[in-house]
Order: structure tokens, then C-alpha cells, then sequence
């Protein structure tokens, strides 16, 4: 069965973004080794020329995530967490909606594929106390004694956080600290040299 016949019957002949019915096209959602019905959403024009960023972000538009972000079909929900994405960075709105978002860990991990490969030159480099470049699956430790808000724990001068995550916020790492994942802001953290233990 072609892909956009495929579309047209899973979405009812509506853009499994925003509901429209008119002009639709299959968007492929990168990255695409194989082209398939689930790893392609169908979409009107208006949202395609704007993820495609041939035109304008018309961020009232993609209010529509709202609904479509909670779509069963990993796709949708991967175009929907990009979107936000690029959103949160103006509006509170898209931030609070990524907040409340779910996804499987695959779908996740397509989808920040695709978040960290559109940020590449736009985004700020993440860089720790001194100025030194962080990159995911860094080792840091802590410069000073910090509080955890809601684990009840304070995280100790010099712990180490193994395994870094980084976020769409250049001053924010995520990292396990007694055994709970936490945001850390970057000024409080000192990357271990390459070979210490």
C-alpha cells in the first residue's frame, strides 16, 4: 500500500497535526532510512512549510499540539515534541505542554535525534563552571553543596554525576545523584578530566 494511502486511512483524510483537510503531503519524519507509513505523518500545507521552516512560525497555529501530541502513533508525537520544542524557547505555553508530554523511550529517542540535529548551530554550547564545553555522556562533579527540591537530599561538594544529559537549555544538565535523575544548572559543575575514575 502506498505511504500517503496508508496516511490518508490512519489520519481520516485530516493533518495529524492540526486537523485541516486540504492539500495534505506525507512528511517524512528524519531520520528516514526506509521510507514507511510509520515513520511518516500526514500534513497540511501550513504546517509542512513552517517544520520544514520555508515560512514563518505562526506559534497561535501550533496550539493544535495541544491535542495531536497525545496521539497514539510514534510519528505524530516526535513531530509534536519538535515542534514544541522549538516553541518553548518563546512561549510558555509549548514549554508546559512538553512538561506533561509522555513518550516511549524509542519514540524519545527519536525524537531528541531530531531536536539535537536541527539545534546544532542555533544552540549555545553547554559549558560547565569554567567555561569548558560539555557534551552528552560527560562525567561532572559538583562544585558546591546543593539542595535537592523534592528528593529530600542534599548533593554533596564534589559529587561526581556520571553520564551526562544535556537539555535545550544551555545552562541546565540532566544526571543521576543518589540514584535520582535531576536538572542541575551548569554553573555549579566541574567536567572530570577524560581518565579519572
Amino acid at each position: 500500500m502506498p505511504i500517503k494511502t496508508a496516511l490518508l486511512e490512519r489520519s481520516n483524510c485530516t493533518c495529524e497535526l492540526c486537523g485541516a483537510s486540504d492539500n495534505l503531503s506525507v512528511f517524512e519524519v528524519p531520520p528516514v532510512v526506509e521510507p514507511n507509513s510509520d515513520k511518516s505523518v500526514l500534513v497540511c500545507e501550513t504546517c509542512l512549510s513552517q517544520i520544514e521552516k520555508n515560512t514563518d512560525m505562526n506559534n497561535n497555529h501550533w496550539r493544535c499540539l495541544n491535542d495531536s501530541m497525545w496521539s497514539q502513533v510514534p510519528a505524530v508525537q516526535v513531530t509534536a515534541f519538535r515542534m514544541l520544542t522549538r516553541l518553548a524557547v518563546t512561549e510558555g505555553w509549548a514549554q508546559d505542554l512538553l512538561d506533561m508530554m509522555y513518550m516511549e523511550d524509542e519514540a524519545k529517542a527519536w525524537a531528541d535525534y531530531g531536536v539535537a540535529a536541527d539545534n546544532i548551530e542555533e544552540a549555545a554550547p553547554t559549558r560547565d563552571s569554567n567555561g569548558t564545553i560539555l557534551a552528552a555522556g560527560d562525567n561532572v562533579t559538583l562544585i558546591k553543596d546543593l539542595d535537592v527540591k523534592g528528593g529530600n537530599f542534599t548533593a554533596k561538594r564534589g559529587t561526581p554525576v556520571r553520564n551526562i544529559s544535556l537539555t535545550d537549555n544551555p545552562e541546565h544538565i540532566e544526571g543521576r545523584v543518589n540514584g535520582v535523575r535531576i536538572v542541575l544548572l551548569t554553573c555549579y559543575l566541574k567536567k572530570m578530566p577524560l581518565f579519572e575514575d
